[in-house]
C-alpha cells in the first residue's frame, strides 16, 4: 500500500510540474499578446513582478489566488488557464469568455485575439472592429514586421509613415508595421476586418 501511495504522489507531483510549466508559457504568451511588460502585468494583477517572472520560467508553483488574479488581469477564464497542456487534442474550441479583448485609447476600436497563443511571438491574428471615427494607434513592432488587414465590412484607412491607403469590404491592405501606424474608420458606418500580424517577416528593402 505504501508503494502505491508513493507512486501516486510521484505521479501527482509530475503532473503539477507539467501544469505549472504550461501555465507559465500561457501567461507569458498572453502578456506578450497584450504587449505588457512584467511591471505592467504586476500593476494590473497585484501579483509581484518577481513572482510572475518565476511563474513564466517555471520556477514556482503559483497558488490558486495568484492564478485567479493573473487570469482577471489577462481577461481569460481561470478554467482556460488550467486546461492548457502540451497533450491537447488537435481540436481546440474557445468561447467568448476565453477570447482576450484589446480596446483602443478612444474606446471605439476593439481587437479580439483569435489567434493561437502559442504563435503569439511571431504570428498574431485578430478580429478588428471600429465604430465610426474610431482610431487604433500602434507603436512600431520589431524590424521586418508586416500587418495584413482584410476588410470584411465597411471601410478602413491605414496610415504608415505619412502614407495613407483606404480599403473597402473585400479588399486587403498589407503594410510595414515596424514603424508607428494607425487604422481609422473615417466613414459613418461600423467597420470590421481580420488583422494578421507577422512579427518575424523577412526584412524589406
Amino acid at each position: 500500500m505504501a508503494v502505491q501511495d508513493k507512486e501516486r504522489t510521484r505521479e501527482m507531483d509530475a503532473g503539477a510540474v507539467a501544469l505549472s510549466g504550461q501555465l507559465g508559457k500561457t501567461i507569458q504568451c498572453l502578456r506578450k499578446a497584450y504587449n505588457l511588460s512584467l511591471s505592467e502585468l504586476s500593476e494590473q494583477s497585484g501579483v509581484a513582478k518577481s513572482i510572475i517572472s518565476q511563474i513564466e520560467r517555471n520556477e514556482t508553483n503559483p497558488t490558486l489566488a495568484t492564478i485567479w488574479r493573473l487570469s482577471q488581469a489577462l481577461d481569460i477564464s481561470i478554467e482556460r488557464f488550467l486546461v492548457q497542456s502540451d497533450e491537447e487534442p488537435f481540436f481546440e474550441k474557445s468561447g467568448k469568455g476565453d477570447t482576450p479583448i484589446l480596446t483602443s485609447d478612444d474606446g471605439k476600436c476593439r481587437l479580439a485575439i483569435i489567434g493561437w497563443l502559442k504563435t503569439v511571438e511571431w504570428l498574431q491574428w485578430y478580429d478588428f472592429q471600429a465604430e465610426p471615427g474610431g482610431v487604433l494607434d500602434s507603436e512600431a513592432h520589431q524590424r521586418g514586421s508586416i500587418e495584413s488587414l482584410s476588410v470584411l465590412e465597411g471601410e478602413l484607412e491605414v496610415e504608415v509613415g505619412g502614407v495613407v491607403q483606404q480599403a473597402r469590404a473585400g479588399e486587403t491592405l498589407r503594410y510595414r508595421a515596424d514603424r508607428a501606424h494607425n487604422i481609422r474608420n473615417t466613414s459613418r458606418k461600423p467597420a470590421r476586418a481580420t488583422m494578421v500580424v507577422i512579427l518575424k517577416a523577412a526584412v524589406m528593402e
